[in-house]
């Protein structure tokens, strides 16, 4: 069962991505060339790789798809988007991957490096971020790693917490319509 709610958030995540073509071309006008002259970027356009792309952008893109697949009108959408958003927050915060620690790729070495971003770190993306640097040492005493254990199941025991009142909040105001969608999107149980 649980594998059919994660393909279909993954199938809903892939429609979102849909636009990302679109947006990663230069706005016109732009000056697209590389160092060397012979604007070949290799579509990475002039910002380090990420082309044009707006996660502003692409997040309202995504939220007017979904709003438009709920067929919620302006002020149903007006009540629904942010107890979605807290769905969505909540969920991603019971994954860990609000800021979150990532394994340098192409290393030998097993270090951590943090991730650079502007929101604050899950509970959960913290308590994993620890005990995978627990893990790392690999002199880490067994009752410290059992404690950091511990830790990263109870964060991730609150965090479904609140994604369960999230989406019962949320619940309370769909139409039956409006909950199948969601639900199949993956964002409702």
């Amino acid at each position: 069962m649980r594998s059919w709610k994660v393909y279909l958030f993954a199938l809903g995540f892939v429609a979102a991505l849909s636009a990302l073509p679109a947006m990663a071309q230069p706005a016109t006008g732009q000056d697209n060339t590389n160092n060397n002259g012979n604007g070949n970027t290799g579509g990475r356009g002039n910002r380090g790789g990420r082309g044009n792309f707006d996660p502003a952008q692409f997040r309202q893109q995504y939220m007017d798809r979904i709003k438009q697949s709920l067929g919620a009108t302006d002020e149903e959408w007006a009540a629904i988007s942010p107890k979605l958003q807290k769905v969505m927050d909540a969920q991603r915060d019971s994954r860990g991957s609000r800021g979150g620690y990532s394994r340098r790729r192409g290393s030998d070495q097993s270090s951590t490096q943090p991730q650079s971003t502007d929101q604050q770190q899950s509970e959960v993306a913290k308590a994993s971020a620890e005990l995978r640097a627990a893990l790392d040492k690999k002199d880490t005493p067994s009752g410290e790693i059992d404690a950091k254990l511990k830790a990263l199941r109870d964060a991730k025991e609150k965090a479904k917490a609140q994604t369960a009142q999230a989406q019962k909040e949320l619940k309370e105001i769909l139409t039956h319509r409006q909950e199948a969608v969601l639900v199949n999107m993956g964002m409702l149980d």
